[in-house]
């Protein structure tokens, strides 16, 4: 049975639970620079590089990792989120990339291998890769408003360099996500369309939105129904809703999305929002609570968290949905559905 196929099958029987953020995990070790930088070298501080812990500190790593799975986690992500060349660069550590991604699959891999041998419940690996800190949609140039930094061939070929990196360490399914601008996530497609051509195979994509109001649009101005519109092409294993708000505020929008989408909805928000301090507060029972209602209503396949969460947040909400049916998949609408910044159908 292929990644796809068992994922699916899963979720048939149960909602899924995928895991929540590494960032806040990694800050409560309180690194040191040095514990970031290893013996790698590098001219740039690498403090605050949470991706290079995978060859400096492996350790901090595979014990987050450790720490979601025995709160129930059903899918683990990898430590990946700005593990690109455009995001290195800041760090000079561009030319790691590669080493970067094969690193934390691995230990992702290894990790979800020993749990599903433990129970014999399968554990699947989402290979993180995350929006950059470019818009191909956008100037950053208000003179200039035909500007890009970038262009769609050279971040496709970002992407492709880091999904490769993944799926040869193991990863299931490569997750693009906190998706603020459609059309780089559509070079995200083509980089893992043009790896499955190479390697002769499916690789399944994850495909996650953020939205950057309460309008629920994203940045480049898609609304949720149109983003799906945009991008039911690429045939997503799971399409969704990450990071943004809390779960209160993402709850219209997750029913939207769960109304027209004919794939797994995959949805993780943060721990609530922010505090003055940039810190979250929402205890684990209450965003739990919030996201349970969304599966009590049959809106969602797979549940964690993203900005904020905690293991504790992960074995809560594992507990609140546990026993509730899955969300049933709609039947897809033959209606010709376009997307601009709205929704476009053609009526028969």
């Amino acid at each position: 049975m292929t990644p796809r196929e068992s994922l699916k099958a899963q979720a048939a029987e149960r909602i899924l639970i995928f895991d929540g953020a590494f960032g806040t995990q990694i800050q409560n070790r309180k690194l040191d620079e040095s514990d970031y930088a290893g013996d790698l070298g590098l001219k740039a501080d690498q403090k605050g590089n949470n991706d290079i812990l995978a060859l400096t500190r492996p350790d901090v790593i595979g014990d987050i990792t450790r720490a979601y799975l025995d709160s129930g986690a059903d899918v683990v992500s990898t430590n990946t989120f700005s593990a690109n060349r455009i995001s290195q660069a800041d760090y000079a550590a561009e030319h790691l990339v590669r080493d970067i991604n094969l690193a934390s699959a691995k230990i992702a891999r290894e990790l979800a291998d020993e749990y599903a041998r433990r129970d014999g419940r399968p554990r699947f690996v989402a290979g993180a890769i995350g929006p950059t800190n470019k818009t191909l949609s956008l100037s950053p140039d208000v003179e200039d408003p035909g500007f890009r930094e970038i262009d769609f061939d050279f971040l496709t070929e970002v992407y492709h360099e880091q999904a490769a990196a993944l799926v040869e360490g193991g990863a299931d399914f490569i997750l693009i996500e906190t998706i603020f601008d459609t059309l780089n996530a559509k070079a995200g497609i083509m980089a893992v369309k043009q790896l499955e051509r190479e390697l002769g195979r499916d690789v399944p994509i994850m495909l996650s939105m953020t939205l950057t109001d309460l309008s629920g649009r994203n940045l480049s101005g898609h609304t949720v129904e149109a983003f799906w519109y945009a991008v039911r092409h690429a045939n997503p294993v799971t399409i969704g809703l990450n990071c943004s708000f809390g779960a209160e505020q993402l709850r219209p929008h997750v029913q939207m999305l769960s109304k027209i989408a004919d794939t797994l909805i995959l949805a993780y928000p943060n721990a609530g929002l922010p505090n003055e301090l940039g810190e979250y507060d929402e205890a684990p029972a209450t965003t739990a609570s919030l996201v349970q209602e969304w599966a009590e209503h049959g809106q969602a396949n797979i549940l964690g968290g993203c900005c904020g969460s905690t293991p504790d947040h992960i074995a809560e909400i594992a507990k609140a949905v546990q026993g509730l049916s899955p969300r049933r998949i709609p039947r897809r609408d033959t209606q010709m559905q376009l997307a601009g910044l709205e929704p476009f159908t053609i009526a028969a």
